[in-house]
């Protein structure tokens, strides 16, 4: 038979008269069709009378209606006949109607076999193939315009939703799917209520009885070819618009960062509309439309989704093989987590032989990622190793070094389970061990894989407080030296207590440097303030002569003046800490001098030049103390490692 293109569908009628379907004539008292006012190339050329009756078996003459019934429901849908318009419709409205034309072409086919077991050329077979082209034509046409104008009830969301609210019903109606001959004639049936089928379940149980019958009367070919073209042209336009596109290594190399990331962000995106919809949803209407053959439904679902799948994954595979760097670390962990995440989805999704080349392709890029933050994370690790803090922080600031390193690493904790698979083959190498009790995981039961992870977190937190550490010897005033662990350290604190470093590295190592924080805050203390609270006498009902308290009075006014003054571009970043050390400073100093001042201050004549401060005037000058006027500390200053913080900021 010759095969049918939907692009030759081009129906045109002489009469644009809506037709109305009569009911079906009961088989005992079914006459001849009348014939149209013009021949018809389909007429019949026989006439079951023709034949005497005692000839024809009960059978035959069963066969033999049913050619007759067929040709009078067939004929009413010809897409040359005299009752068709453009605007009919063989599935719109009332089901009842394309249930009996699906019918009487089965019915057709069971004839035709019947009347080659008889006589391969018999007039019958002519008139039935002619007879089954013409049905076969209606269908590929009517298969053509329920996909290109139900697009939006084929989307990916609708049929996942109709296929589960097909498979609720199906639970709860066990009985009633026992009495139905079919799935299809249940969608169709009167009883079914239309509040309970949604128009994808119509359009889908449409799609699917046009396939089944154009399958078993060996037309699935042209009927394949529609869907193919159609559903093809769907994924296409909408991976376009996802933005997906081709790109070579050599693109990809030549690409600066700025250019490459948006495109990363791009892919992000895709990828999960794509398995989560796109793909999914194809796959489903797939199976459902063709479930009758699983070599169709293969071939169509390979044929429609295959290639733009491998486009899709192959993206993250150049971008893991392109020149790496460290702002690259955190997007390709993206990537890497998109496909683990989606792996289920993409197997099962993808799980024909023919689309087994999709499987392979995000298992490359999958590999290929891990493989780049493998080396990334060496080459940080190496870096951080080999970074020495060369020159002091104004003000006592934290270090820009200190702001990059934790906040890689608070981005890289966000990744530790991937992380964790990452680096399960690849432990830590480092010449000494950790010190002993120096992090506690809070999960006693963790895995093997997550313990080596924290190890490795911890690790870099402590190394970075060994840089810390040396980076205080800068200072020539030990004081200051103070306040740069204080405030550094503190830091660090506050990044691990705010992210999954706290989970990684455990509450024991928060506790030992929280207190770490309290030693140098009161060594601070001692060392930039005990010659002006020393010259203070420490017992307040001590009886000095005149010329003692003048002494005393000369002596802070000298220490005091000196200590604001040094320590007037000081900064403690932290609210809470410097509030904290300025109450600790005013109870230390405050209630001294007040004592003193109270009792000695009408001693002296000319007061001003021996008493310069009251009470009042030392807690205002502590309270402008540590905000680092004139200088904001590692805020201001140019360091790279400043520069790369901001970079890893973006680049996240």
């Amino acid at each position: 038979m010759k095969g049918l293109l939907f692009t030759s569908f081009k129906p045109s009628s002489p009469s644009h008269s809506s037709y109305h379907s009569p009911a079906r004539t009961p088989r005992t008292t079914l006459s001849r069709p009348s014939s149209p006012s013009h021949s018809s190339v389909y007429s019949p050329t026989w006439t079951p009378r023709n034949t005497p009756f005692h000839q024809r078996t009960f059978s035959a003459s069963i066969q033999e209606e049913d050619l007759l019934y067929a040709e009078q429901v067939i004929q009413r849908w010809d897409l040359n006949g005299t009752f068709y318009t453009k605007l009919d419709s063989l599935f719109s409205g009332d089901r009842r109607e394309a249930q009996q034309f699906i019918k009487s072409v089965n019915n057709l086919q069971t004839a035709m076999h019947s009347f080659v077991s008889e006589s391969a050329r018999s007039e019958k077979i002519i008139h039935a193939q002619k007879l089954m082209q013409v049905a076969m034509k209606r269908l590929e046409m009517e298969f053509y315009k329920i996909l290109s104008t139900n697009r939006d009830f084929l989307d990916s969301e609708s049929v996942s939703e109709s296929v589960s609210n097909r498979s609720s019903r199906t639970r709860s109606t066990v009985s009633d799917e026992d009495n139905a001959s079919d799935e299809d004639d249940r969608i169709s049936t009167s009883e079914t209520a239309v509040s309970d089928v949604t128009m994808s379940e119509l359009v889908m149980a449409d799609l699917k009885s046009i396939a089944d019958c154009m399958i078993s009367s060996g037309y699935g070919k042209e009927c394949v070819n529609v869907y193919k073209i159609l559903r093809k042209s769907i994924v296409d336009e909408t991976m376009y618009n996802l933005g997906i596109k081709n790109y070579s290594l050599n693109q990809i190399n030549k690409m600066d960062w700025e250019t490459i990331e948006p495109k990363i962000k791009t892919w992000l995106y895709a990828e999960k509309i794509a398995i989560k919809s796109l793909f999914s949803g194809e796959r489903i209407l797939c199976d459902l439309v063709f479930s009758s053959s699983d070599k169709i439904r293969e071939s169509c679902f390979s044929e429609i989704c295959k290639q733009q799948a491998i486009s899709l994954f192959e993206f993250p595979e150049l971008v893991a093989k392109s020149k790496k760097s460290m702002e690259r670390m955190f997007r390709s962990l993206d990537m890497y987590t998109a496909i683990s995440d989606h792996w289920p989805e993409i197997e099962t999704i993808f799980s024909f032989e023919s689309t087994s080349t999709v499987r392979t392709q995000a298992i490359a890029s999958y590999v290929k990622l891990g493989d780049a933050v493998r080396s990334m994370l060496t080459d940080f690790e190496s870096t951080m190793q080999k970074e020495a803090l060369k020159s002091p922080v104004t003000g006592g600031g934290i270090h820009p070094l200190t702001r990059y390193v934790m906040n890689y690493l608070v981005f890289l904790s966000d990744y530790s389970e991937s992380l964790s698979d990452i680096l399960a083959d690849y432990p830590l190498q480092i010449h000494t061990p950790l010190p002993e009790s120096y992090y506690s995981t809070t999960n006693s039961d963790a895995s093997s894989s997550f313990s080596s992870i924290s190890e490795r977190f911890a690790w870099l937190v402590l190394v970075l407080l060994c840089k810390i550490d040396a980076g205080a010897e800068l200072y020539k005033d030990v004081a200051q030296s103070y306040l740069f662990l204080v405030n550094n350290l503190n830091y660090v604190i506050s990044k691990v207590s705010n992210s999954n470093l706290q989970i990684l590295i455990g509450e024991d190592w928060m506790v030992k440097h929280k207190q770490k924080v309290k030693q140098y805050a009161t060594n601070y203390e001692r060392m930039a303030w005990n010659k002006v609270i020393s010259s203070i006498p420490a017992n307040h009902n001590m009886n000095l002569s005149i010329e003692s308290a003048r002494d005393c009075f000369r002596r802070f006014n000298l220490e005091f003046n000196d200590a604001c003054k040094k320590q007037s571009t000081w900064i403690i970043c932290d609210n809470k800490v410097r509030d904290e050390i300025k109450v600790s400073l005013s109870k230390k100093i405050i209630p001294a001098y007040k004592a003193l001042y109270e009792q000695y201050r009408g001693c002296f004549r000319g007061v001003d030049s021996v008493v310069r401060y009251s009470p009042e005037d030392l807690g205002n000058w502590l309270s402008d103390l540590f905000h680092g006027a004139g200088a904001s500390g590692s805020v201001n200053t140019t360091s790279s490692h400043h520069s790369s913080s901001s970079s890893l900021a973006r680049s996240r």
